[in-house]
């Protein structure tokens, strides 16, 4: 069954039980804006009605996925004492797994073996069954994981590259990257662009064309990219926590050619990169999107720096409009948190699983959340 089928069906469902299910989702899930706060609330404020029927029932911690003490034991396999993201793409029927800044002993405190990014393979995946476990990893003459993309490491000038998503067409795998100037804490940092590198050897060598760069400031910065109908789409957050999310696509046989992208600007797609309007309010940080076939709707994880909570959000469609956010896990619970990664199953349903990243102890950790339809737990 094609998605926009199943969209519609599920649009038709929720025609019989508009009011109920609108009023469920209001109390269970939408948080009040003030206007100071969030200039662009209007833009949630036209909540799709299938998506307010689904709703957030739970949420745990599984397992930790990094670092010495786990069963994937990556501090003594390939020297990943610590490291952060985790963010998923499939390829050539193996799904992958990109890190970013990477520590040896004494994780990030001391900075041996720093490595400002990293990729692993993981074995076929089942979450449920087995967590998500780490088959191998793109590794230097000493066994030890190995840095794609280089970076200077030069404080004010590149101090770290950093993979926002990853994607494969074809045989080749694509890397979203943003070059890191310096970070600034409290959930902002400079970046002084953006781009594309590829690799047609599985992961092993990486290319980094100077033509598939964007300059920082376009709201681009950061990524999750979605494949649908011979395209490429771009989510995009600009540097930092603090903006608002945008949409671009290209055909997936242009990626490296920034003149091919288009741009959401609310109503169409333009080529004008500055017309490209918000389809989710800030603030946003580390973001994923994924398609959930079991309540038709895409999905769109994300951190929420105000209230130190990752959020999902729902839409029928990728241009929205996007439900109003609800929250999966807060800080409160999981203190440090950042960067929710939806692992990218071939079916995802009322299970959902995620990756995690948690600042202390600067590891990557699996998530379960569960959703419910909000009709049988009213009822």
């Amino acid at each position: 069954m094609g998605r926009e089928r199943m969209a519609r069906m599920v649009r038709a469902k929720g025609q019989g039980i508009r009011a109920m299910a609108v009023g469920l989702a209001a109390a269970v899930t939408a948080v009040p804006a003030c206007a100071d706060q969030d200039p662009t609330a209007v833009i949630a404020s036209a909540v799709p009605e299938e998506a307010s029927m689904v709703g957030v029932t739970s949420a745990s911690l599984l397992s930790q996925v990094t670092g010495s003490e786990t069963p994937n034991a990556t501090a003594a396999r390939w020297d990943v004492h610590g490291t952060d993201l985790g963010h998923m793409f499939w390829h050539r029927g193996g799904l992958y797994m990109v890190f970013g800044d990477t520590f040896g002993q004494g994780n990030r405190h001391r900075g041996q073996n720093w490595r400002s990014n990293v990729l692993a393979r993981l074995a076929d995946p089942n979450p449920a069954r087995e967590g998500l476990r780490i088959e191998s990893m793109i590794t230097g003459p000493d066994g030890s994981a190995r840095e794609l993309l280089p970076s200077r490491k030069v404080e004010g000038d590149q101090k770290t590259v950093i993979p926002t998503n990853g994607v494969s067409t074809g045989d080749r795998m694509f890397l979203h990257y943003m070059s890191v100037r310096t970070w600034l804490g409290g959930g902002n940092w400079d970046v002084s662009h953006s781009g594309l590198a590829y690799s047609d050897d599985d992961g092993e060598t990486w290319t980094v064309p100077e033509g598939a760069t964007w300059p920082g400031g376009l709201g681009f910065e950061q990524v999750a990219f979605v494949k649908q109908d011979g395209h490429v789409y771009s989510f995009g957050i600009p540097q930092g926590r603090w903006g608002d999310v945008k949409l671009r696509r290209v055909a997936d046989d242009r990626m490296l050619d920034p003149t091919a992208y288009e741009y959401w600007d609310g109503s169409g797609w333009t080529d004008v990169p500055a017309r490209a309007a918000p389809v989710a309010p800030a603030p946003a940080g580390e973001l994923s999107v994924a398609w959930n076939a079991r309540h038709g709707q895409w999905m769109m994880m994300y951190l929420d720096p105000n209230r130190h909570s990752v959020m999902l959000r729902l839409a029928p469609e990728l241009t929205g409009p996007w439900s109003h956010p609800q929250t999966v896990v807060s800080g409160q619970d999981q203190p440090g948190l950042y960067a929710p990664y939806i692992v990218p199953l071939r079916e995802i349903g009322d299970e959902v699983w995620f990756t995690m990243s948690k600042w202390g102890p600067y590891n990557v950790y699996l998530m379960r959340m569960t959703l419910g339809d909000l009709m049988r737990a009213a009822g």
